[in-house]
């Protein structure tokens, strides 16, 4: 069965926000834009202990637990070197040697970091934040203004005509593999309205027959992805947005030539078509 970034069982990801001092044992996550900062162990990449990096390093902010291990985050100081063996590596790129834990985690951990970074400081008073102790929050002393992070919703849409499915590339981005139709739910819009809305958009298409498929929390980006697949409705001539698309077009299930990435909605999506369970 395909898998996707957060199917990590038998480990187990605890939602509920519980800090805790940090163990020797615990994991630090360290970020410099799109990198942070592990080591190779011989078998994977791996994250620095809080034992290796505590006397260079503040009170770290927790962040969560997975089984029995707690994650926080840190700022290590620009001047100071790395800790031996340590290098910074890039997020996205280095997939394949690192466990499908730490790939979870960390894009949990950039989500929450960026989300930190970006509320320092209160936006109706401009007085520094503080975490909450209760809840992942933060808090203004001053005014009272609660702030929790930011989850943005976002449709994946497989868009469908019998036995071919729209695969599209996009415009202007590092990623050029094949992909679905997707976008933003803008305020006041269901889901529902954002599938047809984007799906006329971005290929000039109706769709019918909407049928949820499932859902994947996207942390490189604060996404909430909402998997759809639909049914053309009417004519099938692609009117392309060059803005947002690089190209479009139809694929029967045999053109498919996809391999599974066991990371992302949309590979699961293009793999669950292609093997015929949706249509």
């Amino acid at each position: 069965m395909d898998q996707m970034i957060q199917d990590i069982f038998p480990s187990c990801y605890q939602v509920a926000y519980q800090p805790r001092p940090p163990k020797p044992e615990d994991k630090c996550f360290f970020f410099r834009g799109r990198t942070v900062l592990e080591r190779w162990d011989g078998e994977a990449l791996v994250l620095p202990d809080y034992a290796a990096v505590a006397a260079h390093i503040g009170q770290p902010q927790f962040l969560f637990i997975i089984d029995e291990t707690a994650y926080y985050l840190a700022e290590y100081p620009n001047a100071l070197e790395s800790p031996e063996g340590y290098e910074w590596h890039d997020l996205r790129h280095e997939r394949s040697k690192k466990s499908r834990v730490l790939c979870f985690a960390e894009a949990t951990a950039y989500h929450l970091a960026e989300w930190y970074g970006a509320n320092r400081f209160c936006g109706q008073c401009g007085e520094r934040t503080q975490p909450d102790l209760v809840e992942r929050m933060l808090r203004c002393p001053k005014c009272g203004n609660l702030i929790y992070p930011k989850i943005a919703p976002a449709v994946i849409v497989a868009v469908t005509r019998g036995d071919q499915i729209l695969m599209t590339r996009y415009q202007g981005r590092d990623y050029k593999g094949y992909a679905l139709i997707a976008g933003f739910t803008e305020i006041g819009e269901t889901a529902e309205d954002t599938v047809r809305r984007e799906v006329m958009e971005e290929v000039g298409l109706q769709v019918k027959d909407l049928r949820y498929y499932g859902s994947q929390p996207w942390g490189a980006d604060a996404n909430l992805l909402l998997g759809f697949f639909a049914r053309l409705d009417g004519p099938s001539a692609i009117h392309l947005d060059r803005q947002e698309l690089s190209q479009a077009g139809w694929y029967h299930r045999d053109e498919i030539d996809l391999p599974p990435d066991g990371v992302s909605l949309t590979n699961h999506m293009i793999q669950a078509f292609r093997r015929g369970e949706w249509d």
